[in-house]
């Protein structure tokens, strides 16, 4: 089983050179995994162990696929043009440090893709093309995942171990924000000295948004409503006790009737409706998420994860070298499997909820992507968007992504330690 995962990863590390879809590659993995299973083990087992994996699995995608579309509908609305309409400044180190946080409060929030697509977007208005312009991109991409490591609805990786059980969203907001916030203050610190940022002038008028031009119609009600949907949701959790998957879809069905209110009898706003959201999201990627999730919860069923955790802590016994391994790892290799693989390796009777090891997982695994262009969904998408390759990255930006996810895991470090030479 183990040979047939890697053969399936290896694959969708390279779908760009082999042209093959990774969300085709997944789900088949996935499939094929559980075949081999029930041919080592007696049916009865096996379904029940799918059973299990399955109702784990679906309430991720279930909450994705919620989110999602919340997010689509704020956007056709154009809501986030309430956002980047605050920032106005011109000055170059402003600049700098404004598209930073705003991007980073703004993942916090949103998944990182989004984050990235709307603040790239916004560059494009404010700055011509110029290698100032690909700065402040990376930032976006740095600022994107370390907004999304600090909330447990701001990155898919959060998200799993916080609908788990391995995090809560209060001690997660309390004990990551001011790492995360590290994490892009140190970047942002090292950017602003160099001759991109300082020998930049924009005095180029900035080009008009065609797709933020206007607002929709009710688009301040809508994006209102939208945020306020996906900021209830741990509120909801923590209220009523129920999973947070139910409370995405109670927002989505109170943003689905409002949208239709709204828009009754305008043929012409169909296109601002719900259902034509649902089909803009990214449903592949919840496929993506989908079959991975189901193969690894196979090798967790076989027994595999219990034996990698065994090895690691044989030969690693320190829980912060694991997991700022797993964050460098996850620069190269999808952090949604990682975090997956290591959910099945560890399990809540060894390491508790809010535990420093769950804490570190979830910081390590959302910035460490930040070290590569192709480590996470906003570098990816910056890379496609402003035309930037994978050595520019590596050479202008890795070294200070480096920096801040070091300084991050530090700054967590000594703030966990003092807390309990404290107590």
């Amino acid at each position: 089983m183990a040979l047939l995962f890697g053969i399936g990863y290896v694959f969708i590390i390279f779908e760009e050179c082999l042209s093959f879809s990774k969300c085709g590659i997944a789900l088949l993995m996935a499939v094929s995994l559980w075949v081999v299973r029930s041919i080592e083990t007696s049916l009865e087992i096996v379904t029940l162990e799918l059973q299990h994996a399955t109702s784990e699995v679906s309430q991720i995608v279930f909450y994705m696929l919620g989110a999602m579309t919340i997010v689509e509908i704020i956007d056709v609305h154009q809501g986030f043009k309430l956002v980047t309409d605050c920032i106005t400044s011109r000055k170059p180190k402003i600049l700098l440090w404004m598209i930073g946080f705003a991007t980073f409060f703004l993942s916090s929030v949103l998944d990182n893709l989004t984050t990235t697509v709307v603040m790239v977007s916004l560059l494009r208005r404010l700055v011509p093309p110029s290698e100032y312009r690909k700065l402040l991109g990376a930032v976006v991409v740095i600022a994107a995942n370390a907004g999304g490591a600090w909330t447990p609805i701001g990155d898919i990786t959060t998200t799993m171990l916080w609908i788990n059980g391995h995090i809560s969203t209060f001690s997660t907001i309390k004990n990551l924000f001011l790492p995360s916030a590290i994490s892009l203050v140190v970047p942002l610190a090292l950017m602003s000295l160099t001759s991109e940022v300082n020998g930049m002038g924009l005095n180029t008028p900035p080009t008009p948004l065609l797709a933020y031009d206007h607002t929709a119609p009710r688009g301040k009600l809508v994006f209102g409503v939208g945020f306020g949907a996906l900021l209830f949701v741990p509120l909801f959790k923590s209220l009523t006790g129920l999973p947070p998957y139910m409370g995405i879809l109670l927002g989505l069905g109170v943003i689905w009737i409002l949208t239709d209110v709204i828009h009754y009898g305008d043929l012409e706003r169909q296109n601002l409706k719900l259902p034509h959201a649902l089909s803009r999201i990214d449903s592949q990627g919840a496929l993506f998420f989908l079959g991975i999730l189901l193969a690894m919860s196979s090798l967790d069923a076989a027994g595999i994860l219990k034996v990698i955790a065994n090895y690691l802590d044989a030969h690693i016994a320190n829980v912060e070298l694991i997991a700022s391994i797993i964050g460098v790892v996850s620069a190269i290799i999808d952090n949604v499997p990682l975090v997956a693989a290591t959910m099945g390796m560890y399990d809540l009777s060894r390491f508790p909820q809010d535990s420093e090891f769950w804490q570190l997982i979830s910081f390590c695994a959302g910035t460490g992507g930040s070290m590569l262009i192709t480590g996470s969904a906003a570098g990816v998408a910056f890379m496609s968007m402003e035309k930037v390759n994978f050595f520019w990255y590596f050479r202008k930006v890795s070294g200070f992504a480096f920096a801040g996810f070091t300084a991050g895991i530090v700054t967590y470090l000594v703030v966990h330690y003092l807390s309990l030479f404290n107590l």
